[in-house]
């Protein structure tokens, strides 16, 4: 940010994706709830007419909308939609200090001012709105699908429970009290290192150099964050990650409480070889238990993909684009 408060937005292409000729493209601000500024790519169909349906894109957690969230939208932009991909509060070209924080609820919130944002656009259909969230940000989806009644239509890709994996560790295996008491005597030491230091510890994005008996998933990270495939100057998991303390109020704040009473559509998107397919298929089994509008949703999952295909495809066109384009037409009742 400026001295003035006025957000520093890059005017070059800088994507880890090209171009496409197929759509308009234009960087744009709109602010949430707790008044952060957050920057957007805005992508939209050449040809055109009339109010278009709308998408907003946010994720993975730890990206940039120069990521996977701005090939996400791009894409849908040339199949018709309005879409932006933003960067959350506390990442990328949006506000919020200090930086690199996250928030159950705040980043919630981000996916609602957006909602805001092209509600109130002339050229949105405000009745055609929807959201795709990618890892991290698909559990934050969700979340904001069950409080957000504006929002028809959520696809979550390759989704991470942030305040599971936080509270639990990777596949539940630190799901104890006493686990999660030495995380939190941990944390609580660190903010007071902080606070004597007068700045926030950085966690540490991807590992570099990849140990060699690096675990797989651990692997697939690098192979994206760390290479020309999926690198970002501004990436905090290709660079210095979160600050240590930064998700720690997920471990006692969990998302996804009433996600059984979602009405609107989901679709919910995983590769089958991933090792987060977990939260998927348990985030969907508890979405549709006991939920009287259980008919629109899905979960799909591709065979053969890991986490980070549904980054990029993975070289193998992973991304089930014309899945999503169907979803969302279908719940948008576009012929």
């Amino acid at each position: 940010m400026t001295e003035t408060g006025e957000l520093k937005l890059t005017k070059e292409w800088d994507k880890t994706f090209p171009r496409s000729e197929k759509t308009e493209h234009e960087k744009v601000t709109f602010s949430n709830r707790y008044g952060m500024i957050l920057a957007a790519d805005l992508y939209m169909p050449r040809k055109r007419s009339g109010k278009l349906a709308a998408i907003a894109v946010c994720g993975p957690f730890g990206a940039v909308k120069e990521q996977a969230s701005g090939l996400y939208a791009q894409t849908m932009a040339e199949r018709g939609f309005l879409t932006i991909a933003f960067d959350p509060s506390y990442t990328g070209e949006s506000s919020g200090q200090p930086r690199y924080m996250a928030s159950p609820d705040i980043n919630t919130e981000d996916f609602q001012a957006a909602v805001d944002y092209l509600s109130l656009r002339d050229d949105v259909d405000p009745e055609k709105i929807g959201i795709i969230g990618i890892c991290g940000w698909g559990g934050m989806a969700l979340n904001a699908a069950a409080l957000d009644t504006r929002v028809r239509a959520t696809v979550a890709s390759t989704m991470y429970d942030m305040s599971r994996v936080n509270a639990k560790g990777y596949f539940d295996s630190e799901d104890s009290a006493d686990a999660r008491y030495a995380k939190k005597v941990a944390l609580n030491a660190q903010r007071l290192e902080d606070y004597k230091n007068g700045g926030y510890q950085l966690g540490g994005g991807v590992v570099d150099p990849l140990p060699e008996d690096a675990p797989f998933f651990v692997k697939d990270y690098y192979d994206y964050y760390k290479t020309g495939r999926g690198y970002h100057v501004r990436s905090l998991n290709s660079n210095g990650g979160w600050n240590v303390t930064g998700c720690m109020s997920f471990l006692n704040q969990p998302i996804l409480q009433y996600s059984n009473e979602i009405r609107s559509a989901v679709l919910v998107i995983h590769g089958e070889k991933a090792h987060s397919c977990y939260f998927s298929r348990d985030a969907y089994a508890a979405m549709v238990k006991d939920n009287p509008y259980a008919d629109n949703k899905e979960l799909y999952l591709i065979p053969g993909a890991v986490h980070t295909d549904l980054y990029d495809g993975g070289g193998k066109n992973a991304i089930p684009f014309d899945k999503m384009e169907g979803f969302f037409k279908h719940a948008f009742e576009i012929q």
